[in-house]
């Protein structure tokens, strides 16, 4: 069986990522990152998810993004944004999804493993800078350049398969494929038992991605 590295938030959007990987034969090795984020309960969904969906192994690793601030999810002094805004939010974390990719390319390695997925989105996304297809195209050319495995010849493939879904058509696959959404949490200010706030941009998009999809949504909020 092809192993495969999967980043796993914990979030909607990961957990079906793991269950497409899951579905095309891959043997999973889950890695979540605690980086000092404001939705620290995303963790413990995380370990829910992989053990729900079938992976293999999952590690947690643990990287201060506190240390450097900049974002809303890791300095409580910026507010998490509860309207649409124009540009790229304060929620963009700089360089996370570069230091993740980059922390599966080395567990890839070790695990000889020829494939990473991970779940950004081009079509729903929050105008983040890292979850564009270029980016996913570059951070691809530049492991290839950059490994003993792919120089070797044994390249990696870097998946995102839900780059072009909407969040609709992400819901939909995951309930095709018996995701259990209401064991994520998506929301960026989810409260220690992961009850979602449902005024945030992530709150936003999950809920209206479920009433696109015709799909009830079971996420917990806040005071209910």
């Amino acid at each position: 069986m092809k192993r495969a590295v999967v980043l796993l938030s914990g979030g909607l959007d990961s957990a079906t990522v793991l269950a497409m990987a899951r579905e095309q034969g891959f043997e999973c090795y889950a890695l979540s990152v605690d980086y000092g984020q404001r939705h620290h309960a995303e963790l413990a969904a995380a370990q829910r998810v992989a053990s729900a969906i079938g992976a293999r192994e999952h590690r947690v690793i643990n990287i201060d993004l506190t240390a450097f601030g900049g974002s809303s999810l890791t300095d409580n002094k910026i507010a998490v944004p509860e309207h649409a805004s124009t540009g790229i939010p304060s929620t963009y974390v700089p360089a996370r999804n570069t230091i993740m990719l980059s922390l599966a390319l080395a567990w890839a390695e070790v695990l000889k493993a020829q494939d990473i997925f991970f779940g950004v989105n081009a079509v729903d996304y929050s105008g983040y800078p890292d979850c564009r297809p270029e980016y996913v195209e570059s951070f691809e050319r530049m492991a290839n350049l950059a490994t003993k495995f792919a120089v070797e010849g044994k390249p990696l493939t870097l998946h995102a398969p839900l780059l072009h879904l909407s969040k609709a058509q992400i819901i939909q696959q995951g309930v095709r494929l018996g995701v259990d959404y209401t064991i994520t949490v998506s929301c960026y200010q989810a409260d220690a038992d992961g009850r979602a706030c449902g005024r945030c941009d992530s709150c936003r998009l999950r809920s209206e991605g479920f009433a696109a999809a015709g799909v009830p949504d079971s996420t917990r909020y806040h005071g209910v």
